[in-house]
This record gives structure tokens, C-alpha cells and sequence, in this order.
């Protein structure tokens, strides 16, 4: 693994809470010459929602995401889909709709995503647990990140916080709740759970 001392040492800190110093598309163009072809592909799979990059043609988190040649990126992958069966199934055996289909079954040996689920859903408001559930995903990009700071894990981690900063931007007092339940059903699809908006009227964290 190689380091990037120079691209590391020029970006600025990142501090949970503040605004982004710059967005996420303008950090993936810096990259875009300062990274090798195969650290630079990677960067694909840095991302805060499922998709395709879990496994095409599949749901988001139904299924093992396929694994890269980063660890941090299979570490990251495996805990936030973790943490988001968690939530689909804690949120099922809640409501117990009649005739709904299960989520998938959380992996195991993910004691911690487990916990962030049952604090997040214990939140009150949709907008404090949502939150909570960003400021877990930040310390675990941290722990994923490792020691030797300048490396690709720093880059990797970056992006992901970033996309963080942005999103949390997105949570404003007057609109934190309409934005929430549009990003929470997305979600329930994506693990097979409850499509429906009329089912988080209520509102929990995603």
C-alpha cells in the first residue's frame, strides 16, 4: 500500500460537526491525478448509501457486499450494512405489520453495529438519532483507518466523512424530518423491509 504523504499533508482537518471545507465531488477530482488507476477505482465504493457497489442486480443489503482489495473498504461495507439490518429488523419486530416480509437477517459478529441500532432507534427525535447514527458511522471510519496515517485508508476515510459533513447539512431544524423520511424509505427498500412512507410516520433513524 502506498502513501500519499504529499496529497494527505495539504488537506484540511475535519472536525465532526463543522461545515465541509470543500464537497465531496471536489475532493474526488483532487484525487483524480494524485491517486494510482487502482486506489482512484476504488473511490467508486466509498459511499454512505448500498447500491450497486454492494452487488449488481441485487438488493443493497441483502446480500455479502463482494469484497475489494481494501480491507478499510470491506470493513466499512460490512459494517454499515450491518448496522442498516439492524435497523430494518429492530423496526419490524416493532411494528409488526401484518403480512410483511422480514428483512434479511443481520450478519453476525457485529456486536457494535447492533448497539448503535438499538440506541439510534431509542432516539425520540428522527433528526437526534439520525445524528447519533452519523457520528457512530464517523468513529467508525476512524477505527477502520488504522495508525499509518498516509495511506489510502486516510483517503478512503476522507471521502466518507465528507460525504457525512454533507449530508448533515442537509438536516436543518425546519426540514431535517421531510428529508429523513425520504432517505429512511429508500433504505427499508433497499434491505427488503418496509417500503411504504406511511409506515415511518412515526419517525426513526435510518
Amino acid at each position: 500500500m502506498g502513501s500519499y504523504y504529499y496529497l494527505i499533508a495539504q488537506l484540511p482537518y475535519l472536525i465532526y460537526g463543522q461545515p465541509a471545507p470543500m464537497s465531496s465531488e471536489a475532493f474526488k477530482s483532487l484525487c483524480d491525478s494524485r491517486l494510482n488507476p487502482a486506489d482512484r477505482a476504488l473511490l467508486r465504493y466509498c459511499t454512505l448509501e448500498g447500491g450497486s457497489v454492494f452487488k449488481e442486480g441485487l438488493p443493497a443489503y441483502g446480500e455479502d457486499p463482494e469484497p475489494t482489495s481494501s480491507a478499510f473498504i470491506n470493513g466499512w461495507r460490512s459494517w454499515e450494512r450491518a448496522l442498516r439490518l439492524h435497523l430494518a429488523r429492530l423496526r419490524f419486530q416493532r411494528l409488526k405489520p401484518e403480512g410483511g416480509t422480514a428483512p434479511a437477517a443481520p450478519p453476525e459478529g457485529m456486536a457494535q453495529a447492533a448497539a448503535v441500532a438499538r440506541a439510534a432507534l431509542a432516539i425520540e427525535s428522527p433528526l437526534e438519532a439520525e445524528l447519533f447514527l452519523d457520528k457512530s458511522r464517523w468513529d467508525t471510519i476512524e477505527s477502520l483507518q488504522g495508525i499509518d496515517y498516509f495511506t489510502r485508508n486516510t483517503i478512503f476515510g476522507y471521502l466518507l466523512k465528507l460525504l457525512l459533513m454533507e449530508r448533515r447539512s442537509f438536516f436543518k431544524a425546519e426540514e431535517g424530518f421531510i428529508e429523513y423520511k425520504g432517505l429512511y424509505a429508500s433504505i427499508m427498500e433497499a434491505a427488503g423491509g418496509l417500503a411504504s412512507v406511511t409506515s415511518i410516520e412515526s419517525g426513526e433513524p435510518k
